[in-house]
C-alpha cells in the first residue's frame, strides 16, 4: 500500500508540476518580472510547502530532528539528484544575478549552520538568525523584481490580459495543489517505507523524507527544462535551498528548540557545501553534462555516508521544552 501511495503522489507532482510552471512563467510575463526571481520565489515556496509541513509537525510531535534531518537532505536532493538529473538531459545557463544573490547565499549556509550546531543546541536566538537572513534575501529578491519591471515598463503586455491573469492564476493555484496533495501522498508512502525498514529519525529524514518531499521540485525543474525555462529550473533549486536551510529551519527551532551533535550531519553539510560548489559557473557561465553526472554520483556517495554513518545511527536526544530559549 505505501508503494502504490508513493507512485500516485510521483504522478501527481508530474502533473501539478506542469500545470505550475505554465502558470507562473505566465505569470511573470504579465507582472514583467524576471523568470529567475519567480523560480527563486513563487516556485521555491510553492514546492518547498512539502518541507514545510513536515517540518511544523514534527516541531509539534517533538521530533524536530526528522524536520532537520529531511531539510538537510533535500537540500542535497535538490542540487545533487534533481538539478543533476535536468543537467544529464542538456546544458544550463546561470544567470549573472543568481551567482551574485542566490548562489553565495546557497554556499553561506551549510557552514552557517555547522557554526550554529557547534554547541550541540539549535536555540531559538540560532532560529532568530536564520530568519533574518532569510528576511534580508527575501527583500533583496522583491527589489531584483522592482527594477526588472521598471526597465520592462515600455514593453507592451500580451493582448486579453485581463483574461491570461485569471487564466495563469488558475494554473498556477492548480498546480500548487496538485504539488500539496503529491507531497502529501508521497512523504506518508515514504515514510512507511523507511519505518517498515527499521531505521532512526534522521536517516529517514535525511534520505527517504528527504527525496519524498523534493518531488515536486523534481518535477517543476524538469518540466520547466522541457519548455526550455532554465532560469526557472534553477531559481527554484536555489530559492527551495534558501527557503529550507533559513526559513524553515528557523521556524521548527523556533517552535521547538533541539540539541543535536555536529557529528550526526556532518555528511549533510559536507555534501550539501560540495554539490553547490558545483554550481560555480565557468567564464562562458554554462554547467554542462558532466556536471550533472558529477553531481549524481555525489549524491549516491551522500546516500551511502549517510546510511553508513555511525553518527547518524542512534536515536537522537530529546528536543528541548518548548519554552526554553
Amino acid at each position: 500500500m505505501d508503494i502504490l501511495t508513493l507512485i500516485v503522489g510521483v504522478v501527481l507532482a508530474w502533473f501539478g508540476g506542469e500545470w505550475f510552471v505554465r502558470g507562473s512563467v505566465n505569470l511573470a510575463t504579465w507582472a514583467r518580472w524576471p523568470a529567475a526571481v519567480v523560480g527563486a520565489t513563487v516556485a521555491a515556496f510553492g514546492t518547498s510547502s512539502p518541507e514545510l509541513m513536515v517540518g511544523i509537525n514534527a516541531a509539534v510531535e517533538k521530533v524536530p530532528q526528522l524536520s532537520f534531518g529531511d531539510v538537510m537532505g533535500s537540500n542535497v536532493v535538490n542540487v545533487g539528484l534533481v538539478l543533476g538529473i535536468a543537467l544529464c538531459t542538456a546544458r544550463m545557463e546561470v544567470a549573472r544575478g543568481v551567482v551574485r544573490r542566490d548562489l553565495i547565499v546557497v554556499l553561506s549556509l551549510p557552514v552557517l549552520l555547522a557554526a550554529l550546531l557547534w554547541d550541540g543546541l539549535f536555540s531559538r536566538f540560532d532560529a532568530a538568525i536564520l530568519l533574518l537572513i532569510f528576511a534580508g534575501w527575501l527583500v533583496q529578491m522583491v527589489r531584483s523584481a522592482r527594477a526588472f519591471s521598471a526597465v520592462q515598463k515600455a514593453v507592451p503586455v500580451a493582448e486579453g490580459p485581463e483574461e491570461n491573469l485569471h487564466k495563469s492564476l488558475g494554473h498556477t493555484l492548480i498546480g500548487l495543489l496538485l504539488l500539496f496533495a503529491a507531497s502529501y501522498l508521497v512523504v506518508r508512502g515514504g515514510k512507511g517505507i523507511a519505518l517498515a525498514l527499521g531505521w532512526s529519525e534522521f536517516v529517514v529524514g535525511a534520505v527517504v523524507v528527504a527525496i519524498a518531499t523534493s518531488t515536486p521540485e523534481l518535477a517543476t525543474t524538469l518540466v520547466a527544462r522541457m519548455r526550455g525555462h532554465d532560469d526557472v529550473s534553477l531559481g527554484n533549486i536555489l530559492g527551495s535551498n534558501i527557503f529550507n536551510g533559513a526559513f524553515i529551519v528557523g521556524v521548527v527551532a523556533m517552535i521547538r528548540p533541539f540539541h543535536m551533535q555536529i557529528q550526526e550531519v556532518l555528511p549533510s553539510l559536507i555534501m550539501g557545501s560540495a554539490t553547490a560548489l558545483l554550481l560555480l559557473p565557468t567564464r562562458s557561465r554554462l554547467l554542462g553534462r558532466r556536471r550533472g553526472w558529477i553531481l549524481l554520483s555525489l549524491y549516491v556517495v551522500y546516500v551511502g555516508w549517510t546510511l553508513l554513518h555511525p553518527g547518524a545511527a542512534p536515536a537522537h536526544a530529546a528536543a528541548l521544552p518548548a519554552t526554553g530559549a
